[in-house]
């Protein structure tokens, strides 16, 4: 993979590492067996559902205000980067204001809260949401913690692609969830070609899906269960500056996969999933991508806020 002409550098990747390492956790890989159509599967999980706040977004969060002397931030989310942007924000002393879609779960607008962040609930989707951030920026003078379309964010999320490399190096393919695009670009430049990123996302959130189609960012939906954490209004363009040449066609999962994950999940790993975090899963548990002979699978679980698990699908 060639990265001439990208934003997103393995030097800053590797001197975000360096900055956000003392705040952050390094999360765990764990192997476990996965029962698929033909065989018995060993799969390595990378558990970002342990980092603090649940998911992976504090890697980009923390990097971009530390590269910012701001003591006051505007973040847009659908969830996850909000809360994100406000843990972040409380640990270096700064004042964060989020803006999230009023479908935004409640259990993480309110911890947004609790760690001091001022949230302002605008709109039934993320893109409404966004715009009303952007807005909100542009007035006050405050500056913007992009979730994933700045380059700050993308080399903190791809911190995480230097650990797979040290912890499982043997992994030639991590299927990883796609929303705005962040963190696979990130760990795309981070892997240093050492294993092929596979995206998967929810067919109700194809961000990246329409992209390849399309051939550049064009808005997308925001529907189905993953919605809060995947259901970005766009691809990024700087995400899709690295994943335009470097990822196959994403794959598509529905909801009812993606709720059967999360209870595999639960009832194998004793791991409590949001959809966002069990949707690169549901693309194994679907046989909707099939690993090529002689490969290592490895998948990221990439976020924990749910607020139940649900019923297995019947």
């Amino acid at each position: 993979m060639s990265t001439a002409g990208q934003p997103i550098a393995l030097d800053g990747i590797c001197a975000a590492a360096n900055t956000i390492g003392p705040l952050l956790r390094l999360t765990p890989c764990v192997e476990v067996e996965l029962a698929t159509a033909e065989r018995h599967l060993p799969v390595v999980f990378k558990l970002e559902s342990l980092q603090v706040t649940g998911s992976f977004k504090p890697r980009g969060a923390v990097n971009s205000l530390l590269q910012s002397d701001a003591t006051e931030v505007i973040a847009c989310s659908g969830g996850n980067h909000g809360l994100a942007v406000a843990w972040a924000a409380h640990q270096l002393g700064r004042r964060a204001t989020v803006v999230v879609p009023e479908s935004a779960a409640r259990t993480k607008v309110a911890v947004m809260r609790q760690l001091g962040a001022q949230v302002i609930e605008h709109g039934d989707t993320p893109g409404e949401a966004f715009e009303h951030a952007d807005a909100l920026a542009a007035s006050s003078g405050h500056p913007l913690i992009h979730p994933y379309d700045q380059v700050a964010t993308v080399e903190g999320q791809g911190t995480l692609g230097l650990e797979l490399v040290e912890q499982a190096p043997d992994v030639t393919h991590w299927l990883i969830a796609v929303g705005g695009g962040g963190l696979a670009a990130g760990v795309v430049v981070g892997l240093q070609e050492t294993a092929e990123v596979v995206a998967v996302e929810p067919a109700g959130c194809p961000t990246l899906f329409m992209a390849q189609q399309a051939g550049m960012p064009v808005p997308s939906p925001a529907t189905g269960m993953a919605r809060t954490s995947l259901g970005a209004p766009s691809l990024g363009a700087i995400p899709w500056q690295v994943l335009a040449g470097s990822v196959s066609m994403s794959t598509l999962v529905g909801n009812d996969i993606i709720a059967r994950a999360q209870v595999w999940l639960w009832e194998n790993v004793r791991l409590l999933v949001e959809p966002g975090g069990a949707t690169a899963l549901a693309a194994l548990l679907a046989g909707a991508w099939r690993p090529p002979e002689g490969a290592r699978v490895g998948v990221v679980v990439c976020g924990g806020n749910a607020d139940a698990i649900p019923a297995a699908p019947s």
